[in-house]
């Protein structure tokens, strides 16, 4: 009996491992919904209402960078928009006007196609992410979050 106990919770733990390795339409939705997310952040007017950001949040001049959307996710305020320009160049923006306003950077990662700049100030800890992907070389998606310390 207890041979046919471990059989069926190993045929259980084998039969899980492969579902959840096959992956579902749900995901590629999910995916779809964030690509959809992305493009209306790279095409998107400009915000009529000043970002949720810190007030000494750096602002960088309005023609290299355009916010776009905000939300609100619990005690996270995202804003998201385009920089005009490649990643590395939104990159070396954010991380020398976070310093520049005082901001301590806790951790900072430049890759080809995307980049992080995380970073606490004013009571707030958040993250500038930038990936390539408006679908123009020239055009670099922001993403960034902060929330309270």
């Amino acid at each position: 009996m207890l041979r046919q106990v471990r059989w069926l919770a190993l045929l259980a733990g084998v039969l899980a491992f492969v579902a959840a390795g096959c992956g579902s339409s749900g995901e590629k939705e999910s995916e779809g919904t964030a690509g959809e997310q992305i493009q209306a952040a790279c095409s998107g007017s400009q915000l009529t209402s000043a970002p949720k950001l810190p007030a000494s949040f750096p602002q960088i001049e309005a023609e290299k960078l355009v916010y776009t959307q905000q939300s609100t996710q619990g005690p996270t305020e995202v804003v998201e928009g385009y920089f005009n320009g490649d990643v590395k160049e939104a990159h070396e923006e954010f991380k020398k006007e976070l310093q520049g306003a005082g901001y301590k950077i806790l951790f900072d990662e430049l890759e080809e196609h995307d980049s992080e700049v995380s970073w606490k100030g004013e009571g707030r800890t958040g993250q500038v992410a930038l990936r390539e992907e408006c679908g123009d070389s020239g055009k670099t998606y922001v993403h960034i979050t902060n929330r309270p310390a």
